[in-house]
């Protein structure tokens, strides 16, 4: 199968998908997809990697191909600013199955990925689905390309529109650092879902206006979820990441 990735990019699905775990930074809001383990190794695979990146004045996701091979050797995704209504994620297309593959680039050029704009996470956060915006939502998708472990490509007419990360609260971990072994517990995942509400807009816009009332609606949920977080007993390393995103927001703008 072929498709069009970003402005220029075409690539086409095949051999095996990426072998390495994603990452969930929460506290940069990014999916990080690759073998490296910290900046320094990232910054060296440049060296030998073609495809996109954050350049001058760009917001783009970053996707890096072999120079030699033109096969998809990492991935990093930024979870979107702004939350999809309720109503509309509903809506949003499941479409195929997965199909587990890796990408090969038709040619060894730069690119621009523009970052996805718009997120939608169920309530029990059981999947992660990011779209370029809502007009992506609307339709069915032709295919998902599973390029890692339970991270999807959505691609519709010929073009990828998205992405999404299957129970994502369980790849939860801060900068680098691999993720906690086993499933993450059912109140982790509602946790999350509380603070990706949180910290994207509407919600966030209500939390860091210095001129918006404490007593908010918005506030009140950002310091019942604070409190169930720090009360929570199980799970708790992936309880700390959320809670250290939820506190500093506390901390910065409850003055």
């Amino acid at each position: 199968m072929r498709f069009s990735v970003g402005t220029t990019a075409s690539v086409e699905t095949m051999g095996s998908p990426l072998g390495f775990s994603p990452r969930f930074d929460f506290s940069s809001l990014q999916v990080i997809v690759a073998g490296y383990t910290g900046p320094a190794e990232r910054e060296q695979q440049l060296s030998h990697t073609f495809g996109s990146m954050q350049w001058l004045w760009s917001e783009n996701e970053h996707f890096r191909f072999d120079q030699s091979s033109r096969e998809l050797c990492s991935a990093t995704f930024f979870v979107p600013p702004e939350s999809a209504p309720a109503e509309v994620c509903r809506r949003a297309p499941e479409g195929p199955p997965s199909l587990p593959s890796g990408l090969r680039a038709a040619t060894s050029a730069d690119f621009d990925l523009p970052q996805a704009g718009v997120v939608c996470c169920t309530s029990e956060a059981t999947e992660l689905r990011c779209f370029r915006d809502l007009g992506a939502l609307d339709g069915p998708l032709d295919a998902r390309i599973g390029i890692a472990p339970d991270l999807d490509l959505l691609v519709r007419e010929g073009a990828m529109v998205g992405w999404s990360l299957a129970d994502p609260a369980r790849y939860l971990t801060d900068g680098f650092a691999a993720p906690e072994d086993g499933p993450p517990a059912p109140a982790t995942r509602l946790r999350l879902a509380e603070c990706l509400a949180l910290v994207t807009s509407p919600l966030v816009y209500e939390v860091t206006d210095h001129d918006h009332d404490q007593e908010s609606d918005a506030w009140r949920r950002l310091r019942a979820t604070e409190r169930a977080l720090r009360e929570q007993r199980d799970d708790r390393r992936r309880a700390d990441i959320l809670h250290g995103v939820v506190s500093r927001l506390i901390e910065d703008y409850e003055s």
